[in-house]
């Protein structure tokens, strides 16, 4: 059974308790169901009239900052002991912790604005700005904001197209893959380069 009938099956027996709770464990580690197709197939189920538009954003929505905002709370309260200490049963590395703190420190804020899209990156950078204890002003302003780039974004795939929804979600998703993969070359090139000219110096 692939992810997609994994989804449709939860949506038919819980309907919006998916999202209230699916999409906080999606942040926490535990993507089932996993909140891209979770949040995609909520817009086909608008779209079809099987869901109210109005209450499954709402529930996307809620779900969706409230697993940002354990995450967050979690992190801050116990800091990189957590990673050291349990990082493997959360599938974060210590070193993936640095990557995203020199990526942090250059882009600051508007990371959080995209780093929800990014795969592997929403179930951490929740942690990760407790970690380095982001202000709770911050995070609501641009965390929160990220997440309801998220949210829309794949709910509207969902929405707009309809019975094409499976479609345009593979492209969508394998493209930002792509896209991904190569802006990670692109910036790991760069700091590799700041890094040669520093040790040439």
């Amino acid at each position: 059974m692939n992810l997609i009938h994994i989804v449709e099956r939860l949506f038919e027996q819980y309907g919006y308790f998916v999202l209230l709770i699916g999409l906080p464990l999606d942040f926490i580690v535990l993507p089932i169901p996993p909140g891209n197709s979770t949040l995609t197939y909520t817009g086909y189920l608008a779209y079809k009239g099987i869901m109210d538009i109005v209450p499954a954003i709402l529930a996307a929505l809620t779900g969706a900052i409230l697993g940002v905002t354990i995450t967050y709370g979690i992190g801050y309260k116990l800091g990189m002991p957590l990673i050291d200490r349990y990082g493997k049963w959360l599938s974060v590395k210590p070193s993936l912790v640095q990557k995203t703190r020199l990526y942090y420190d250059k882009y600051g804020n508007k990371l959080l604005l995209i780093s929800f899209f990014i795969p592997g990156i929403r179930q951490f950078i929740g942690y990760f700005i407790g970690i380095i204890r982001v202000p709770f002003r911050t995070v609501v302003i641009y965390a929160y904001l990220g997440t309801c780039l998220w949210v829309m974004d794949f709910f509207a795939i969902g929405y707009v197209f309809g019975e094409q929804w499976h479609y345009v979600f593979s492209l969508v998703e394998q493209y930002l893959k792509i896209l991904f993969i190569v802006a990670g070359c692109i910036l790991t090139g760069f700091f590799m380069m700041k890094w040669w000219n520093r040790s040439k110096s």
